[in-house]
């Protein structure tokens, strides 16, 4: 005969199914106590701006993690810290740029005219002038740079994933790539003055040979921003182009290369950008002047861009350096704003021209 055991114990206290969690609000909450303790800390002690800040951001990253170690857990803590401290390193990122961009808006607004951006400097001595002629010769190299680049880039990076692989060759191509990536500008400049020397004599001042060297800086990140995009390739793209009976050129011309053309115009539009403000080759190669100068080909005529027209306006301001100083600014302000454009025009080409994912 069996017998059923029956007790009488409790079984015990049933854990919750969730733990219990800081409000929403609690950030804003310690981030306003820590803004208004250093705030007011710092009044009585006379700190800089910068020392509340500083003392505002400690008090967050100690007090937040240390109410969530007493409410929740230690994991969550941890979490908290951590989060504290990425957003921390945010926001120090995000001073400099922030402070710089009101430093240009703010000097250089006031320089921005009709004026401005369709005079130049000829004969100007004191009020007035613009920089008609640094603009023009600014979109002149950069264009000439793209036009070089662009193409030895674009194939230089096809060679090395479709052809080169892991040969000797491929591997050699990919350091003197690398060792490109970190020459100084000033030497790209003296490359080109020398090279066009020997063909023009001493001297020689040249708008092609600006778009030489701003080149030679633009090679090695179009050939590398090219190179990853063509890895991201799937290779059942290539082997279903293969096996169709495609030859290698046309699966890469009609197939890989229109699928990483998303990546490549966007990296392309980023080297422009880099290389657009690059001032020390074109001080050695293209020169500066005061007037317009349209031709590439001239061996005896300067170009100026605008980072050797912003260069040469605060460093040698003349007989009217407030003129001069302001003009730098607003040249300033009209680079970066190109620069800008530049950058979202990257980032519209890169979603115009991604592939459609769908089912």
């Amino acid at each position: 005969m069996s017998q059923v055991l029956t007790t009488t114990e409790p079984v015990g206290r049933t854990l919750p199914l969730r733990r219990p969690r800081l409000p929403r609000w609690a950030a804003p909450l310690v981030g306003l106590v820590a803004a208004a303790a250093s705030l007011l800390v710092g009044l009585v002690a006379d700190w800089s701006v910068a020392g509340i800040v500083v003392v505002a951001g400690l008090l967050y990253v100690v007090v937040l993690p240390g109410w969530s170690l007493l409410v929740e857990n230690r994991r969550s803590a941890t979490d908290r810290l951590f989060s504290s401290l990425v957003w921390t390193a945010l926001a120090i990122a995000l001073v400099p740029l922030i402070s710089l961009l009101y430093l240009v808006i703010s000097n250089g607004a006031k320089e921005i005219d009709g004026q401005f951006l369709t005079y130049s400097m000829r004969n100007i001595v004191g009020s007035g002038g613009g920089i008609y002629h640094a603009l023009i010769g600014t979109l002149m190299i950069t264009a000439t740079a793209t036009v070089i680049s662009v193409p030895i880039g674009i194939l230089a990076a096809v060679y090395l994933v479709e052809y080169g692989g892991g040969s000797r060759v491929a591997s050699s191509l990919r350091f003197l790539v690398d060792v490109m990536t970190g020459i100084p500008s000033i030497v790209a400049g003296l490359f080109a003055y020398a090279l066009f020397e020997i063909f023009f004599g001493p001297g020689v001042k040249m708008a092609f040979g600006g778009g030489v060297a701003l080149s030679l800086l633009m090679v090695p990140i179009v050939v590398r921003s090219t190179e990853e995009m063509l890895k991201l390739v799937p290779d059942e793209l290539r082997e279903a182009s293969y096996a169709l009976g495609v030859p290698r050129w046309k699966t890469i011309v009609r197939i890989v290369l229109p699928t990483a053309s998303a990546g490549i115009v966007t990296g392309v539009t980023l080297a422009i950008a880099r290389v657009i403000g690059e001032t020390a080759p074109l001080l050695i190669i293209a020169g500066a002047t005061t007037s317009v100068n349209t031709s590439l080909f001239s061996p005896q005529t300067p170009t100026e861009t605008l980072p050797v027209f912003i260069y040469y306006s605060y460093t040698q301001p003349g007989l009217n350096p407030q003129y001069s100083v302001d003009r730098a600014w607003g040249a300033a302000l009209v680079l970066i704003v190109i620069v800008m454009i530049l950058n979202l025009l990257a980032r519209l080409l890169g979603r115009m021209l991604a592939p459609k994912s769908g089912r």
